[in-house]
């Protein structure tokens, strides 16, 4: 990663702490110390203090460290990580209050409280919010992840079988994303027929029928940065209902993303994705209609009917609405969607018409 880039998000985050009167600031979620250290491996912090930034980790990591990190002082601990943070603040004058974000664990927090002479403060995540706003590196990165996976799907399908298991399905897929160098973003949810009713199914014993329908929702992971989406595939022949209910998700993820772009509430594309659903006669899906996305699968902004936050440009964020009809089937059609500064542009390739894919599958 660029070292400008960095500079730029550790100068922004710092910046946070002078409006709330700290003078360091402890960073534990990995997702956040990533973003602002270009750090991937795992059980390490940040602390900002002063015109020093320090990654804290262990032996394991060090080498990962030292070629990961540019702007970053390494420090080795060699026991608990309260005991390494109180060291590396002594090297920092002029702490009294060190700031932690609000969502750091309990027993971490109470942990630092005993060990540390200087006062915790807890606040609202600063690189958090800064991370909802993507550069040009990260749609980058995002846009490459979607590729890669969609890529990978267009391998697999003419390779899946009557008889096949959704986890063999599965397994096929995480193989042929780690192919271009990728790994999967979550758990695939492979679901055949009725299972594809449970929004976060996971893939079982379940073989596939000579006449079936199927729902693949994957994503890939390329440079710390994922891609979420969801495909949905007849099998054999398509039934009515089928039909009717794939034509309506796709129409009603047309009408969200329509209605996409800066300064835009989210409940208002929620409730857009569901007017077509109702319309229709047919019952909305019960989960928000998409979320951001970037170092995590799930980040902000949220968009659903409680969110009235406005969207800005930079936003990625997934539009999937869905139908489930428990005993039969479901069916959710996802993508990737960039927020720019005049509307907005899907980073996956949007499926081109409303007809529904079928899976011509050798038995």
């Amino acid at each position: 990663m660029r070292k400008e880039i960095l500079k730029q998000r550790i100068k922004q985050v710092k910046a946070s702490l002078a409006d709330a009167r700290c003078q360091a600031l402890l960073i534990t979620s990995k997702a956040d110390v990533t973003y602002l250290s270009g750090f991937t491996g795992d059980d390490s912090w940040l602390i900002a203090a002063g015109r020093s930034t320090y990654l804290v980790t262990d032996s394991r990591y060090i080498i990962q460290a030292q070629r990961d990190c540019p702007l970053c002082r390494i420090y080795e601990r060699k026991g608990r990580m309260a005991d390494a943070v109180e060291d590396v603040l002594k090297k920092v004058a002029g702490v009294k209050t060190l700031a932690v974000e609000d969502t750091i664990r309990l027993s971490v927090f109470n942990a630092l409280k005993k060990k540390l002479s200087v006062r915790l403060k807890t606040i609202k995540s600063p690189a958090g919010v800064c991370r909802g706003v993507k550069d040009e590196f990260e749609v980058a990165a995002i846009r490459r992840a979607g590729r890669i996976a969609q890529t990978a799907l267009s391998q697999i399908l003419p390779k899946v079988r009557v008889g096949m298991s959704e986890a063999e399905v599965g397994a096929m897929l995480e193989f042929e994303i780690k192919k271009y160098g990728a790994t999967i973003a979550f758990d695939s949810i492979i679901a055949f027929g009725a299972n594809a009713a449970m929004p976060h199914y996971l893939p079982g014993s379940r073989k596939l029928k000579k006449v079936d329908t199927v729902l693949i929702d994957f994503g890939a992971r390329f440079g710390g940065y994922n891609s979420d989406i969801t495909r949905c595939f007849a099998v054999g022949k398509v039934n009515k209902l089928y039909e009717k209910v794939y034509k309506t998700v796709f129409a009603s993820q047309k009408a969200a993303i329509k209605a996409v772009g800066p300064g835009q509430s989210p409940d208002v594309i929620d409730a857009a994705a569901r007017e077509v659903i109702t319309t229709a006669k047919l019952p909305p899906f019960g989960h928000g209609t998409g979320h951001g996305i970037g170092l995590e699968v799930h980040e902000r902004p949220i968009i659903s009917s409680l969110s009235t936050t406005p969207l800005e440009r930079g936003n990625i964020i997934t539009i999937e609405p869905a139908i489930y009809l428990p005993g039969k089937f479901g069916v959710r059609i996802e993508d990737d969607v960039l927020v720019t500064e005049t509307g907005k542009r899907i980073l996956t390739s949007p499926l081109k018409n409303d007809e529904v894919p079928v899976l011509k599958i050798k038995n």
